[in-house]
């Protein structure tokens, strides 16, 4: 007898899948990072944050179908141990939607809405997923399950409004927010090592998701720049990035191993953004710069192979289905 597949249901489109939107707008700000390096970036940088706004569009109605049709699985990931970090990944995705259309001119009323409430919205869900450890009954378990780098998205999140936020005339929100960001990382990173050292590594299916913290120090770095950092700063963070770059490099083998996921889309914007801050660093025509392009082309094409194995996924029914295994 053959083991029947799980359908494919809109019923599983975790909050998880926002990182494609979050990934897509990071190589674009990246690509327009280049464009003291190449006249065509500029173009590139709009098109993929075309893509990126289609896909939000369609995840979006998506989830909503999914909360109207499917409420008890929306409830689920938000009490989820592990999964209710994701729910960061939708204002997330705001955020930086409107910081692509911001950096490419478009500054009208719709923008600064998005850009709001994507920032009010994260903050709220930072606050959600902070509150839980001091929640009555929590166990061991549930406590160091939500202790991966997936952690980073709501809590260090906060360092995106920074990105757009002086531009759009929002500085102290911007800073205060940033605040938040930098005040935590260090926190959630000593929780995230001492899990290692306690329970051990998250399981295998979130190994990808070591390279979200490629992203804080990154993100830090070029928020800073909006906000005025000095320029010692950004190359302390800019060490730190590569430190996380080179770590999660080493994982990437034993990510490959296993079938493909929505989790290898952690990879996707931590990638783009160290590749937007080492453009950022490098002075034009120089062999750092060269490099950092290097880097850049590399990272665009990790994230087309990732669309096309989402889309490759999507079509033999393999990524909409009920998680293979227990919850960690």
């Amino acid at each position: 007898m053959t083991e029947s597949r799980p359908v494919s249901s809109v019923q599983h489109l975790h909050f998880a899948w926002f990182a494609m939107v979050m990934g897509l707008c990071g190589l674009s700000l990246a690509w327009w990072r280049a464009l003291p390096h190449w006249d065509g970036a500029a173009q590139l940088s709009a098109g993929v944050g075309a893509l990126a706004a289609l896909v939000f569009l369609v995840l979006l109605l998506a989830t909503l179908w999914r909360g109207i049709r499917f409420s008890g699985a929306v409830r689920d990931d938000i009490r989820h141990p592990a999964r209710h970090v994701f729910v960061a990944a939708l204002p997330s995705s705001l955020v930086l939607l409107a910081t692509v259309a911001a950096t490419h001119g478009l500054d009208g009323a719709w923008v600064q809405a998005i850009w709001m409430l994507g920032s009010s919205a994260l903050l709220l869900v930072t606050v959600g997923v902070v509150q839980r450890w001091f929640q009555p009954g929590l166990t061991q378990a549930h406590f160091w399950a939500a202790m991966t780098p997936a952690l980073f998205i709501p809590v260090v999140g906060n360092v995106l409004p920074g990105l757009a936020g002086v531009g759009l005339g929002h500085p102290a929100w911007a800073a205060a927010q940033y605040g938040v960001a930098a005040v935590l990382w260090p926190v959630v990173l000593a929780l995230v090592l001492v899990r290692i050292g306690s329970v051990g590594l998250w399981p295998q299916r979130l190994l990808p998701s070591t390279f979200i913290a490629i992203a804080p120090p990154s993100v830090l770095a070029l928020s800073g720049v909006q906000l005025g950092a000095p320029d010692v700063l950004l190359h302390l963070l800019a060490g730190v990035a590569l430190l996380f770059t080179l770590v999660s490099l080493t994982v990437l083998r034993r990510c490959l191993a296993q079938p493909f996921a929505m989790s290898f889309w952690g990879l996707s914007f931590p990638l783009a953004a160290s590749a937007a801050l080492a453009l950022h660093l490098a002075p034009v025509g120089s062999a750092a710069a060269w490099l950092a392009l290097a880097w850049l082309l590399g990272v665009t094409a990790a994230v087309a192979a990732l669309l096309l194995a989402t889309m490759w996924g999507l079509w033999r029914g393999r990524l909409l289905v009920p998680e293979a295994g227990p919850a960690p």
